[in-house]
This record gives structure tokens, C-alpha cells and sequence, in this order.
């Protein structure tokens, strides 16, 4: 008798975005890293550097930007790291109200 295999379930990557500190899986979260060159959007979620993950809400990224990040990722915010961060969370979809 031919015993079966049972299947085995893929893991799924869980991450907790730093704005609201929900978990959800890693690629339902926006990557931040940390580089020598400063703070930068890592839209492949493979580049080298320390990282921390945010929703694609303003909200979120509004709370962040106060200071958790810079904290999150062990650095300074530079006024140059803020603006290119403000261009990514301004390029982001409005939220809808939930009531």
C-alpha cells in the first residue's frame, strides 16, 4: 500500500508595517532600507541594507516619517532621505474612508 504525502504548506513572509504595526505578509508591505547613500524605496524587496516595511497608506507613512522609521532603521533622517520619502507617500492612492 502506497502511503500519500501529505502536502506541505508554503510559508508565507510576515512582516509589521512600522506605521501602524499591523502584520501582514512581506509582499503586501512597501520595503524602506537603509544604504550608505541614505534612506531609499527597495520596490524589490531583495536589496542589501537594514529594512522596515510600510502599507502603501499616507497614513501610515505620515505616522512613520515622525520618527519611527529613522528609529526602525537605526539612522538619522536627512532632510534629503524626507523628500524623496514625501515624493514616494505623495505619489501613493488616496485612501477611502471606511465610514
Amino acid at each position: 500500500m502506497v502511503k500519500k504525502q501529505k502536502r506541505r504548506e508554503k510559508h508565507i513572509a510576515q512582516r509589521t508595517c512600522v506605521g501602524c504595526q499591523q502584520v501582514l505578509s512581506k509582499r503586501n508591505l512597501m520595503r524602506i532600507i537603509r544604504t550608505p547613500e541614505g534612506i531609499r524605496y527597495d520596490p524589490t524587496g531583495k536589496a542589501d541594507g537594514r529594512g522596515a516595511y510600510l502599507h502603501n497608506k499616507k497614513t501610515c507613512w505620515e505616522h512613520a516619517l515622525k520618527g519611527i522609521l529613522a528609529k526602525t532603521l537605526r539612522t538619522e533622517m536627512k532632510e534629503e532621505d524626507r523628500s524623496h520619502l514625501l515624493q514616494i507617500m505623495d505619489s501613493l492612492p488616496k485612501e477611502e474612508n471606511s465610514g
